[in-house]
């Protein structure tokens, strides 16, 4: 008689995304919750296990190769990876330039590529980009080619991640998530090999720690006018993030890979077409 392998769900990022998702996908499974916080994620993991998940917590380093290869032979161990949820990330009132383009761009990256590796056949994956992603020029097709198919350790050195030629870190934050959406194109095409799907998600302004950051930061005013005038009139919420997230890694979703899907209360439209528009 043939034993079943554990399913297990590798949860990048303990945040209010990536909790939600994981609360709404991960029952029956085991979770590895992975945070370069220890603390973060601690603190979702025993949320989880108090709501009756099984979780575990590790630490992890986004921007670090051999910190995602360790977090993954970790979920391995505890079983066979059937989900990804990539949630993992620093916003531009938080960080550098450098370091937004180590870990939203560079870790994303590293992170699809190592996992569409190992994900079992008919598994799925979600990363979490943005609407900035949506909002910067359109870059020309050779650019957006080499976002998507560039080595991930070639990224960082290609001509427009150069310092001089980003203006800041939301410029920086921008080319790190247009990135996310084209790397996730070309990576569906990898893990059909395994038989597996991945997606990503651009959320808008959603109620999280991280956002309260930027409602306070330099910016705190563009981002409050932002919600206030698109569409919907008030920021999202991240379990209307976990609803797309619920489409896209069930068998409802099974025609779906290799796309991005806009959550944004309608921001971007609006940007383009309404009130928002510079």
């Amino acid at each position: 008689m043939t034993v079943q392998r554990r399913k297990v769900m590798l949860l990048v990022g303990a945040g209010q995304i990536g909790m939600a998702i994981a609360r709404r996908m991960g029952y029956g499974m085991s979770i590895l919750v992975g945070d370069k916080n220890p603390a973060n994620a601690e603190a979702v993991a025993r949320i989880m296990t108090d709501a009756g998940f099984e979780c575990t917590p590790t630490t992890m380093n986004l921007a670090s190769r051999d910190s995602i290869r360790s977090a993954i032979a970790k979920a391995q161990g505890m079983g066979e990876i059937t989900m990804l949820i990539n949630a993992a990330g620093v916003s531009p009132s938080q960080a550098s330039i450098e370091t937004i383009l180590n870990v939203d761009l560079y870790g994303t990256a590293v992170l699809l590529e190592e996992a569409g590796k190992v994900i079992a056949p008919g598994g799925v994956g979600v990363t979490i980009s943005s609407q900035s992603g949506h909002r910067m020029r359109q870059l020309t097709p050779e650019e957006d080619e080499q976002l998507a198919t560039t080595p991930a350790e070639e990224l960082l050195s290609l001509d427009l991640l150069q310092p001089a030629n980003i203006r800041d870190t939301l410029h920086a934050y921008q080319l790190a998530k247009r990135c996310n959406e084209k790397r996730v194109m070309a990576e569906s095409v990898r893990w059909s090999e395994r038989g597996a799907r991945i997606n990503s998600i651009s959320p808008g302004i959603i109620v999280t720690p991280l956002a309260i950051d930027e409602f306070n930061g330099p910016r705190g005013d563009f981002y409050k006018t932002m919600f206030a005038k698109c569409p919907a009139g008030r920021p999202g919420t991240a379990d209307e993030v976990a609803n797309v997230a619920e489409l896209l890694m069930s068998d409802r979703g099974a025609f779906i890979t290799g796309t991005d899907v806009l959550v944004d209360g309608g921001a971007t439209a609006s940007y383009f077409y309404g009130p928002l528009r510079p």
